[in-house]
């Protein structure tokens, strides 16, 4: 084996004072055994010396013998406590938590499928109800009938011809009501809702109608146009077109500012943004006041047929109430319901075709 032996000298010139290093290796053969030693001798220098002279020479001696580095001693093994156990089990669960995907999380949080023929469950279990309880004894037949006599007396009624007559006089004068009023709750909520003027000239009597009882209306309606069958008209079309003007004034309304400058860059005319942009934004508004309306035109149905009428459900109702017939009053409360439940979802199944392309809760 050799032992190596380096001097480093380091000497300072004083007219450039640019250090100057020497390195010198020596090799001496050595004695074999067992062992290897390594001397390392580096001469640094430690304090400059005179500057008069010139010269400058420090050294420092630094030998080390040894076998080679040490190993760094290897950390000791964690060990697996019972908390670690429980905490890494719960890790695992959040962690399984928070994998599941955003679309799984929304269709939890959606109501669900649709059910067959789910408005009709309600009804049918009040009929239900009805039924049991008038089979228990629990109603007096007196002012309450059961279903089934109600039924007979539908059917004995309709054998003689004066169903059929009421049925179709009220069906007539609940459709014009309801025309004149579509067409009037739609032609001022245009005209309010995409106008200052027209807000300015309609808006405020429109309110200040609805804040009068409609049917309070009536005794002066009776002195401008008579008892007969134009006074219920009017009636009917004025309590219809409140709730479609309103709802659709507020759909109008809320269409977002940025679809307007939309069209005005696009440089539409008028007609093509009514047509493109306010339509679709405003169908939504317009149904919901549709709905509103057909269901107030049944309703104000039932009080004006009961003012000299010769024909119609409320007159059928009116009549029974003389005779104390509460089946018949019953068969014409039926009838109404029926006609608001068949107007209400043929109005929510042309919602449904016409709104198509919005997704929404109930689709």
């Amino acid at each position: 084996m050799t032992t190596r032996t380096r001097t480093t000298t380091t000497a300072r010139n004083a007219a450039s004072d640019t250090p100057s290093t020497a390195i010198t290796d020596e090799a001496a053969p050595t004695p074999a055994s067992a062992s290897t030693s390594v001397s390392v001798t580096d001469s640094i220098p430690t304090s400059p010396t005179d500057a008069d002279a010139g010269t400058g020479t420090g050294t420092a001696a630094d030998t080390s013998t040894g076998t080679g580095p040490a190993a760094a001693p290897a950390p000791p093994a964690p060990v697996a406590t019972e908390a670690d156990g429980a905490e890494a089990v719960e890790t695992k669960a959040d962690s399984r938590r928070f994998r599941r995907s955003p679309r799984s999380r929304r269709r939890g949080l959606a109501p669900g499928k649709r059910l067959p023929a789910s408005r009709l469950i309600g009804p049918a279990l009040f009929l239900a109800l009805w039924a049991v309880a008038s089979a228990a004894g629990q109603l007096d037949p007196g002012a309450i009938p059961a279903p089934w006599t109600v039924l007979r007396t539908t059917g004995h009624l309709w054998t003689d011809g004066t169903l059929p007559t009421d049925v179709l006089t009220s069906l007539e004068r609940a459709g014009y009501g309801f025309g004149f009023g579509l067409t009037a709750g739609v032609v001022l909520a245009l005209a309010s809702g995409l106008s200052r003027v027209g807000e300015a000239l309609i808006d405020g009597t429109v309110q200040l109608n609805r804040a009068i009882p409609t049917l309070g209306l009536i005794p002066l309606f009776i002195l401008w146009l008579g008892i007969g069958e134009t006074f219920k008209i009017a009636i009917i079309a004025i309590v219809v077109y409140i709730p479609i003007y309103l709802n659709l004034h507020s759909a109008l309304s809320g269409i977002d500012h940025r679809y307007v400058e939309l069209a005005e860059v696009q440089g539409l005319s008028r007609l093509r943004f009514v047509r493109e942009i306010v339509i679709p934004g405003a169908l939504p508004g317009f149904f919901v006041g549709l709905r509103l309306g057909v269901t107030a035109s049944w309703l104000s149905l039932v009080v004006l047929e009961q003012i000299n009428a010769t024909s119609g459900l409320g007159y059928m109702m009116f009549q029974a109430q003389n005779y104390g017939r509460t089946d018949i009053i019953l068969v014409g409360l039926l009838i109404y319901g029926i006609f608001g439940l068949v107007s209400d979802s043929a109005v929510r199944l042309i919602e449904r075709k016409v709104l198509s392309w919005r997704r929404t809760l109930s689709s």
